[in-house]
């Protein structure tokens, strides 16, 4: 068996994101001017502003495709949104390292880059809101810690066994869960008045992370609309899900949390 620890949301990702829409809407904003002004400087300003937005979108990308792929729950609504979000921001990179080689022609034409980075400005809006209602409204790299939830815990498990060991007996206070990823599957491990529990990280309704919601009295709550499900059965004790989640056995030996596969 192999674990390996995990990150819930690279601490960077919001901080560079502001590189890439300030320089690239700065390259806009400058080469507008210096197409109603007429003066040169601005146009030189631009063209730097445009590089200098091109490596910002890069570096953002790094902790972006960390968080996409390790932080956005799966086969949820996020998940399409992330999607998307992704492919308009390459889309713009790439408008924008067009704009930068283009420009550099003798004969260049300075409407058709302020068209093209007009073009570009438009869709970093449309990826901006869409990276805010990711934040926002799927709480994507939102830390909301209830109280005794403690640290965020994350593990990766690759076994072919049926019975894992999971936890510490010890190590998870009540009311506080843990994300597992066994074989690929996205499984909580939480620990309720009564004992350990372990059931799908997956809410019904619209693939909301259960790990990153609330755990009382027996019932999870969902941080996205607030269903709630009964950690011991699955069943849904208030919607808007429908579905009862996957619930799995766990067993306590020797001061070991084992779940059953």
């Amino acid at each position: 068996m192999k674990s390996k620890a995990s990150i819930k949301s690279h601490p960077l990702h919001p901080i560079l994101v502001s590189l890439p829409i300030a320089f690239f809407i700065g390259a806009f904003v400058f080469d507008l001017l210096s197409l109603i002004a007429g003066n040169r400087s601005f146009w030189q300003t631009g063209y730097y502003a445009a590089i200098a937005g091109v490596i910002g979108a890069v570096m953002a990308a790094v902790p972006g495709a960390i968080d996409y792929f390790f932080t956005v729950p799966p086969k949820s609504s996020a998940k399409k949104r992330a999607t998307q979000h992704a492919i308009i921001n390459v889309i713009n990179l790439a408008l924008f390292i067009m704009v930068i080689f283009y420009r550099q022609k003798e004969n260049a034409s300075s409407i058709a880059v302020i068209i093209i980075e007009a073009i570009g400005v438009v869709l970093l809006s449309i990826a901006g809101w869409m990276g805010g209602t990711l934040v926002h409204r799927n709480q994507i790299g939102v830390d909301h810690r209830y109280a005794e939830a403690g640290k965020w815990k994350e593990e990766y498990i690759d076994t072919d066994n049926q019975r894992i060991r999971v936890a510490d007996a010890k190590e998870l206070k009540t009311n506080a869960m843990k994300l597992v990823h066994v074989n690929k599957q996205r499984i909580v491990i939480g620990r309720t008045e009564k004992g350990y529990v372990a059931f799908s990280d997956h809410c019904t309704h619209r693939g909301g992370s259960l790990a990153d919601g609330a755990l009382i009295c027996s019932t999870v709550q969902c941080p996205w609309h607030g269903s709630h499900f009964d950690v011991e059965t699955g069943a849904v004790k208030a919607g808007p899900a429908k579905e009862e989640i996957v619930t799995y056995r766990v067993e306590e030996e020797d001061g070991n949390i084992f779940l059953l596969l």
